[in-house]
């Protein structure tokens, strides 16, 4: 019974000591949603997709390579003006081009398939940790409150009571941000690969 008690009495002691480092990363959670929001609508500001700038510049870029006039082709390329990552890609590719090194070309797609698979981990992980982290606030002092309605102690059983509701509703709040800014940015992205791809279907058609 001893050991039992001492076995409790370890887990009650662990489970105690994560809510202020709970509470803080909660917090911290928070905070860096509010960032990822101004940063969400910075990115959303300039984006810019022309679909016929994009036809047009493919179009140049498929007949400067076919002549493998390959210095005219990254012209070409460079003239794309679409969204950040599409137009960055094509002036990184344009480098490459004007060395006559398509296959490269493909390599740097998967690069900036990384990229915006980075750039979504971000929002993912504050979607997926911080309701995790609420309801780790809202167990832990549940304990305490309820030592103190078994005590009596009205005080100790509302203090608990509010950091718990409190760390559930920060936690989904950050959960429900990150969430909803993933879902966007996923669809964006998904949109700047189709044109990234077929930036390199036109090349592969141009050889």
């Amino acid at each position: 019974m001893d050991a039992t008690s001492s076995l409790f009495g370890i887990l009650y002691t662990f489970s105690a000591s994560l809510l202020y480092p709970v509470i803080i990363t909660l917090i911290l959670l928070v905070v860096f949603s509010l960032m990822l929001i101004g940063e969400f609508l910075s990115e959303y500001a300039k984006r810019h997709r022309d679909v016929g700038n994009l036809e047009l510049c493919c179009n140049k870029v498929r007949e400067h390579v076919s002549s493998q006039n390959y210095g005219e082709a990254a012209s070409s390329l460079r003239s794309v003006k679409q969204n950040f990552m599409v137009t960055s890609f094509a002036i990184s590719a344009a480098e490459y081009l004007e060395k006559n090194m398509i296959p490269a070309i493909e390599w740097l797609s998967q690069e900036y398939e990384i990229r915006m698979a980075k750039r979504l981990e971000q929002t993912r992980i504050v979607a997926t940790i911080a309701p995790m982290l609420g309801l780790m606030g809202t167990l832990i002092p549940l304990g305490p409150a309820l030592i103190g309605l078994s005590q009596g102690d009205i005080e100790q059983l509302a203090s608990n009571l509010m950091i718990a509701f409190a760390t559930t509703v920060i936690g989904l709040f950050a959960g429900t941000i990150g969430y909803v800014l993933t879902q966007i940015r996923k669809r964006w992205y998904w949109q700047d690969m189709a044109d990234i791809d077929y930036i390199l279907d036109t090349l592969e058609a141009g050889e």
